[in-house]
């Protein structure tokens, strides 16, 4: 069957719709985001040339991922799902290559996604780097101590910019979180939930004037054994703003008897938490490839104590230009890729570069899955991952 890949326009929005609630089992009325147009979401889709009829899609979100404490450009993938007719016969992975050509042209230098089934990924150069966090508390167990020197007041809609900002200001020094500005985060919230989606209630958190915390959350319904509150947000910027939205969490006690809240490891609020009384975390895994390999190195911020070279070469068939022998030279902080005519003695493909390049793992657990080849010393490759593990707290 021969088929034509192109991006979707508005015309083909509700047929695109079908099929991702055929895959995904959603509803049968599309949301109203699901059939806006927006210049930073490109859905692309495989067409039957002869029918016309859509045959499977791929969304990329054009957005920017903290690195390093810098902004990159970064291609999130989301909604792949082709006709039951037609899998396994290759169509995702003509979607996913056209989409991370036209990522690369844009400038985009990484890509993360969520996987369903993480080896169609993995055969795409993709790898798991790290865990959508999340722990499921028993709301009295939670503790309760009210911080004099924080203002607690109810947020409104027009706080929704103080809460981006607090989150950058919290996530920047991180390696993976999203940005949440521009594109579909700049989109209005739904009629039913000016404070934003998935958000009923907003607290915010004052010390002298300024805005040190905030708690957005879903109340859930009922009030018995099954209420719970769904936590999207929970962010501070001291130890006494944390503990007072803890608190705020904790007088839910009497009508809802656990709390669904992100993690995000080493911040202030998991500094309160009583992780160790979790039922259940999440463990919704995901995924990150690099997409252009020596704008990624250039971009990001590396750690500045570091300093090295690295001979290394790649093989990426889905993403030939990233393929070939390469010399990676760290200083100061900053890095480089450049092309050699050598013969190196270490050999990675993209999965592999993927887990050094995001720092989820370091150069021998990458030899030891079997994602890097040669007699070279993989050890090595750790100069490729001396950032942090990469942290996600929004999923896509």
């Amino acid at each position: 069957m021969a088929t034509t890949i192109r991006l979707m326009t508005e015309d083909d929005l509700a047929e695109s719709w079908t099929l991702g609630r055929w895959a995904f089992g959603g509803p049968a009325e599309a949301p109203p985001q699901a059939m806006r147009v927006l210049p930073e979401t490109h859905r692309w889709g495989a067409y039957d040339t002869a029918t016309g009829r859509l045959l499977g899609k791929v969304t990329d979100h054009e957005e920017h991922s903290w690195w390093g404490g810098r902004a990159l450009a970064s291609a999130h993938v989301s909604g792949v799902a082709v006709s039951p007719e037609v899998r396994r016969g290759g169509l995702a992975r003509q979607l996913l290559t056209a989409a991370l050509a036209a990522a690369r042209e844009r400038g985009a230098v990484v890509s993360a996604l969520y996987p369903t089934v993480s080896a169609a990924y993995r055969a795409l150069g993709w790898e798991v780097t790290g865990v959508l966090g999340s722990a499921v508390l028993d709301t009295a167990a939670l503790p309760s101590a009210r911080e004099p020197g924080v203002l607690l007041r109810a947020g409104t809609p027009a706080d929704r910019g103080a809460v981006v900002d607090l989150y950058e200001q919290v996530v920047r020094g991180y390696d993976g979180p999203l940005t949440r500005r521009g594109g579909r985060w700049d989109a209005p919230p739904p009629e039913e939930q000016p404070l934003g989606a998935g958000v009923d209630l907003l607290t915010l958190a004052e010390e002298d004037g300024v805005v040190t915390g905030a708690l957005g959350y879903e109340r859930g319904r009922g009030y018995g054994p099954e209420a719970a509150l769904d936590v999207s947000d929970l962010l501070a910027t001291t130890p006494a703003a944390a503990r007072a939205l803890v608190d705020v969490l904790s007088g839910w006690r009497t009508v809802t008897r656990s709390v669904d809240v992100p993690l995000l490891a080493g911040d202030a609020v998991s500094a309160v938490l009583p992780l160790e009384r979790a039922t259940r975390r999440g463990t919704q895994v995901f995924m990150h490839r690099v997409v252009d390999l020596p704008a990624a190195v250039a971009a990001r911020g590396w750690p500045a104590h570091v300093r090295g070279v690295l001979d290394v070469r790649v093989v990426d068939d889905v993403a030939p230009w990233n393929s070939g022998a390469w010399r990676l030279e760290l200083d100061g902080g900053e890095g480089r890729a450049t092309r050699t005519g050598g013969d190196p003695d270490l050999v990675l493909g993209p999965r592999g570069l993927a887990l050094l390049w995001t720092a989820a793992a370091g150069g021998r657990a990458v030899a030891d899955a079997g994602l890097v080849t040669g007699p070279g010393d993989p050890a090595a490759l750790d100069l490729l991952a001396c950032g942090r593990p990469p942290q996600l707290l929004d999923y896509f």
